[in-house]
């Protein structure tokens, strides 16, 4: 349950850095910020982290036309590959699925 709380502000956090304009928001401290909340969530707890990463499809549907960038949190801060650490198959799994994106 704590996870889904979390997640929830972790998508609204992310999301106003995201679609903020860029006359309210500077582009390059959205940026920074993004990179800053990606690097406090590899610090996780690994099995906290994995939690955290699965409840983002559960909360998608109550963002609305935002439900698939809440659904992609996890993709854009490369959560799954943090907790890929040290499995060289799941990683070359995610690389695949992120060219195949591209």
């Amino acid at each position: 349950m704590i996870a889904t709380q979390i997640a929830r502000i972790i998508a609204d956090v992310f999301l106003f850095l995201d679609q903020t304009g860029d006359d309210i928001l500077d582009p390059d401290v959205a940026v920074e910020m993004m990179e800053w909340l990606a690097h406090r969530l590899d610090e996780l707890d690994r099995g906290f982290l994995r939690e955290l990463v699965d409840a983002f499809p559960v909360i998608a549907p109550e963002f609305g036309e935002s439900e698939q960038s809440v659904r992609d949190i996890p993709s854009d801060l490369f959560l799954e590959e943090t907790l890929a650490e040290g499995d060289p198959v799941r990683l070359a799994e995610l690389e695949a699925i992120r060219d195949a994106k591209a």
